[in-house]
């Protein structure tokens, strides 16, 4: 079994397209009435989409990682084109550099940079 794919609801599809292109996804899906979103991850196969939604909960309680290999350049990057994080990147105690940032719902996005503890920390179960 392989992940590929996750689907998040937003209220504004236009501005949430315009803000998960400014991180670097690639739009390759788009229905007519814009209520649905397909991206491509630049690096891999995985996809990402959106699906147009009423209202999204006050506390959503996913958070989406973004897997960055230069992650301090990327943030930088982000902030001078407006993006707003909550936390700049930070060594963190699983090993993984994380920074935080807010989608226009409110949904919560982790770029984050964990090279080979991603999948084999030191602490991995055999």
């Amino acid at each position: 079994m392989k992940l590929n794919q996750v689907t998040i609801g937003v209220t504004d599809m236009n501005k949430s397209i315009q803000f998960y292109q400014g991180l670097g996804l690639i739009q390759i899906v788009a229905t007519e009435d814009l209520h649905y979103s397909r991206f491509l991850c630049p690096d891999g196969e995985a996809t990402f989409s959106l699906e147009k939604v009423e209202s999204v909960t006050a506390n959503p309680t996913t958070t989406i990682y973004f897997e960055c290999d230069h992650l301090d350049e990327k943030v930088k990057q982000l902030q001078a084109a407006g993006y707003d994080f909550e936390s700049e990147p930070t060594d963190q105690s699983w090993l993984w550099r994380e920074s935080y940032l807010l989608d226009p719902d409110g949904n919560r996005i982790c770029l984050y940079s964990a090279g080979e503890n991603r999948i084999n920390p030191p602490w991995r179960l055999k």
